[in-house]
């Protein structure tokens, strides 16, 4: 059984989310939340394995509540996805920063809703690699030149990556997934998966779409470049890719 816990400022919506995750197979609802805040403290409480974050709130905001969420020294760090108006948008690619597993359109489609939060929960990317990447190229260009705030640089992290494990990242942020990956290096998936594992564990990412931002931060992959030749992407709206 997947626990949710979900938090949007407005009742309505919580509401009508909550009624739909609890009448789906394998899923419950634990907890709703009004604001960041109290994100927080059921978190904690109830411990979610997936949390449906809303990320315009007042107070503390979804991008805020979900670096917390997913802060190093947090008591758990669930799979946070990101719901929100416009896929173009700073807010989530922030939360994308942050760790989120992935975004979700507030009119999308309830059995996709319900698939995404099954994804979310086993680890997997909820993202076809092409809208991750549009999103991240119009976003990161301007955030590399603001820079981080806390922690080390990106590329001063990446210095503790393998040649392997860099070639890996790249290949992630121009959006393969493992069994393209693992045909391009003419390696195994489980090589692949092992490089990856790796390389989020030292560079301490909650997700993979965390890495993507990463590395064009660090300036490892840059807006417009083409994708390797080789085995192509899904396109939008097909299958997940497998993210660990």
């Amino acid at each position: 059984m997947t626990s949710v816990l979900v938090v949007d400022d407005q009742v309505l919506i919580r509401a009508g989310l909550s009624a739909l995750i609890a009448a789906a197979p394998g899923l419950e609802v634990v907890g709703q939340a009004a604001d960041g805040h109290e994100a927080l403290a059921l978190n904690e409480h109830c411990r979610p394995d997936v949390v449906l974050m809303d990320v315009r709130m007042p107070g503390l905001d979804g991008v805020a509540a979900t670096r917390r969420l997913l802060a190093a020294d947090s008591p758990h760090r669930p799979k946070v996805l990101i719901l929100t108006t416009f896929d173009l948008d700073e807010y989530v690619y922030a939360a994308l920063s942050a760790g989120a597993s992935g975004f979700l359109l507030k009119d999308t489609p309830p059995t996709r809703l319900l698939a995404a939060i099954g994804t979310a929960a086993h680890g997997d990317i909820l993202l076809a690699p092409s809208v991750t990447r549009r999103l991240v190229e119009a976003f990161a260009p301007r955030a590399a030149a603001a820079g981080r705030s806390g922690g080390p640089k990106p590329a001063t992290a990446l210095d503790s990556l393998t040649g392997r494990e860099n070639e890996v990242l790249r290949l992630v942020a121009r959006g393969l997934g493992n069994p393209e990956i693992a045909k391009t290096l003419h390696v195994s998936e489980a090589t692949v998966k092992t490089h990856l594992n790796r390389t989020m564990s030292k560079l301490s990412l909650a997700s993979r779409a965390q890495a993507v931002v990463l590395a064009y931060e660090a300036g490892l992959v840059t807006p417009g470049q083409p994708a390797p030749e080789g085995p192509a992407g899904p396109a939008p709206g097909t299958r997940p890719d497998a993210a660990r």
